[in-house]
């Protein structure tokens, strides 16, 4: 495992993963939302965004979360390992709402800067519709890349297990 793809829908935990791995494999963190975001909620250019992530691509080790279809076939292409967190939606708007919740007014360390944290229409359903509309996508991208392991955790009891199998396999 030395360059990892996180996936999943919003709310699912993916930058909280990420870092998690981060520390346990001692690999540096990429946060999609942090290339794509400039201050203020700008949306960054595509090509500025290719050019950062492609920057990241060419390091020997790496761990990238975030979905951005424009970047997700080329850090398929790249991986090792990929991660899909693939939670029921239920789950996911929950995620939102405690995140929201938890940092009201502030920006996230996985973010960007001044991008306070925030909840939206858009956003709310572009969460309680990935399920049906990205991750059917998804599965047909992860079929056409065999050269990755491929690991898919339908809820945190499993992710938990898996955490916990690495922890232990690390430790001998």
């Amino acid at each position: 495992m030395k360059k990892i793809t996180i996936l999943g829908n919003p709310g699912a935990g993916k930058s909280t993963l990420a870092k998690k791995l981060g520390n346990m494999l001692n690999i540096p963190v990429y946060h999609m939302d942090t290339f794509y975001w400039k201050p203020g909620w700008v949306a960054r250019d595509e090509q500025e965004l290719l050019q950062l992530h492609d920057e990241v691509l060419t390091q020997e080790r790496w761990i990238i979360d975030g979905n951005y279809s424009v970047t997700l076939s080329k850090r398929l292409e790249e991986a090792d390992t990929v991660i899909f967190l693939h939670y029921s939606t239920i789950k996911c708007l929950y995620g939102i709402t405690k995140r929201r919740i938890q940092y009201r007014k502030k920006a996230r360390p996985d973010i960007g800067k001044d991008c306070p944290e925030r909840l939206n229409v858009d956003f709310i359903l572009w969460t309680k519709n990935f399920n049906k509309n990205k991750a059917v996508k998804i599965y047909e991208k992860l079929a056409r890349i065999p050269h990755a392991e491929v690991h898919i955790f339908r809820n945190r009891k499993q992710l938990k297990n898996f955490l916990k199998e690495l922890e232990q396999n690390l430790a001998n």
